[in-house]
């Protein structure tokens, strides 16, 4: 993370995750950083984004850490569990699926924001960056189903690029995006990859997503990009 200023604050939430895990462990041997911080339901302080409550307090800890803020890093999603799985057909649809998928896909990140995006350092680069998914591209949606998490992802999407909007005016040098990982193997992907797709592990897709970041610049913020840095259509 070499485009940063060095010796700040990285904030990870959902850092039990797979990539979550991961990239902690990337921006820790990185060296960029006074201090890497992994957030989820059983850290300390622990956040939730069903509780905004949670999300309130942890960020009440982070601004009181005395060190500037460079990096948020959104690990968290929903794909399947909760006895839900990805609708194949419109009938497969019910309101408790959909609701759930939004709540940790769209409204959890939108509250992410709404709380540490204010936080971020007033001056030089700092990032704000969420996965989101390949499939919640309207352009590229040439298979249907997924209902739940196509629409969810697509909203945050949008909740991203109407943010960075709204930062820009405050912190012109900040890059706010939401990330395409590519497939990686973790309990989100589990049982979904495709036969002949390639899958990283979470240590080969952590730094490819650090990468992507540390090349993008305030002209970037807002987009949808993946793994590669190449930016993906609405």
């Amino acid at each position: 993370m070499d485009s940063l200023t060095r010796g700040g604050l990285a904030l990870v939430v959902g850092a039990t995750g797979g990539i979550g895990e991961a990239v902690v462990e990337a921006l820790k041997q990185s060296g960029a950083f006074a201090r890497v911080i992994g957030l989820s339901r059983v850290s300390e302080p622990d956040i939730d984004l069903l509780d905004e409550q949670t999300i309130i307090r942890a960020a009440a800890a982070m601004g009181e850490s005395g060190l500037e803020l460079r990096l948020v890093f959104d690990a968290t999603g929903f794909l399947h569990g909760c006895g839900f799985k990805p609708e194949k057909t419109l009938a497969a649809i019910t309101p408790a699926h959909m609701a759930h998928a939004f709540a940790i896909n769209a409204i959890g990140p939108a509250l992410l924001m709404k709380h540490f995006l204010p936080l971020l350092a007033k001056d030089g680069k700092t990032v704000f960056a969420t996965l989101s998914a390949k499939v919640g591209s309207i352009g590229d949606n040439a298979l249907g189903g997924w209902y739940s998490y196509r629409a969810s992802k697509a909203a945050l999407n949008q909740l991203v690029h109407s943010a960075a909007i709204e930062l820009a005016r405050r912190r012109p040098d900040a890059v706010c995006v939401a990330l395409h990982p590519g497939t990686v193997d973790t309990g989100l992907s589990s049982g979904f990859a495709k036969n002949g797709l390639k899958v990283r592990t979470a240590a080969d897709a952590a730094p490819l997503l650090l990468g992507v970041l540390d090349r993008l610049g305030p002209a970037q913020t807002g987009g949808f990009f993946d793994y590669k840095g190449d930016a993906l259509p609405w």
